[in-house]
């Protein structure tokens, strides 16, 4: 089975209406004047901060989705928080749910994070669904355990395999300028799909993209690109640049 490439970005707490304009200006220009987009299909997804969704919506290439960085599993009195029902009203087809800065910063747990994904698909959302672990359990050696743990949580959800793209994302390698080697993200992906066939099913591995997100950027995407089991990035601080779009051409290695 092909699984379609997927390079996300993920713009965290960062832009503005201008930034926003004039970044997705030079990329319409790059994709009218010379990027790949040929041959192997790629899936591109971006994700701005909720309060410039539609600003990015109306501003990208015609070729690229958008997402929010994440969503709330209920609507009602929760002030601050957006529920998936309202991604989805607004048109918007993708989520991510678990990053690293949510697990850290605002101490979700696993099952925070299960729970989200499965009313975000239950609402019809598509889930980039976030793993990883921290230096210290790399050190530890625990780098299979902790991801498995919390692919467990989220697995124990899931009711449509189809919606969801996982995100292997080691944290010690985000925004920090440090990047498995592409044998490193291969050796955990790889670990990730052979889990996936005995806890789900051998279909489910083959068909799911396994994502990798840790500072990607276009000076290693295409090696990182060229793994058996790397089906495509998310991507921080690239994907506030115009030359990104080097980062979605290594689709075509």
């Amino acid at each position: 089975m092909t699984r379609t490439f997927f390079v996300g970005g993920n713009w965290k707490c960062n832009s503005t209406v201008k930034s926003i304009t004039e970044l997705c200006a030079s990329w319409k220009e790059s994709t009218d004047n010379g990027a790949k987009y040929s041959g192997k299909p790629v899936e591109i997804v971006i994700a701005p901060p909720s309060i410039y969704a539609q600003t990015a919506k109306d501003a990208l290439p015609a070729n690229f989705q958008v997402s929010l960085q994440d969503c709330y599993s209920s609507t009602g009195a929760f002030t601050g928080e957006i529920a998936a029902d309202m991604i989805v009203d607004m048109g918007i087809p993708w989520v991510i749910t678990g990053h690293s800065e949510r697990r850290t910063i605002f101490k979700e747990t696993d099952e925070v994070v299960a729970t989200k994904t499965a009313y975000a698909i239950s609402k019809g959302l598509s889930v980039i669904a976030c793993i990883g672990e921290l230096l210290e359990e790399r050190e530890a050696g625990k780098t299979l355990e902790v991801n498995e743990r919390q692919l467990s949580a989220i697995a124990a959800t899931v009711t449509d395999w189809s919606k969801v793209v996982i995100a292997y994302e080691p944290v010690w390698a985000i925004g920090t300028g440090k990047v498995a080697t592409p044998e490193q993200a291969q050796e955990v992906h790889a670990a990730l799909r052979a889990w996936l066939s005995t806890n789900v099913n051998p279909e489910v591995a083959e068909s799911t993209r396994i994502i990798y997100g840790g500072s990607v950027k276009p000076a290693n995407a295409n090696e990182l690109a060229g793994q058996a089991d790397i089906d495509g990035f998310l991507v921080g601080g690239a994907s506030l640049k115009p030359d990104f779009i080097s980062v979605i051409d290594s689709y075509a290695v």
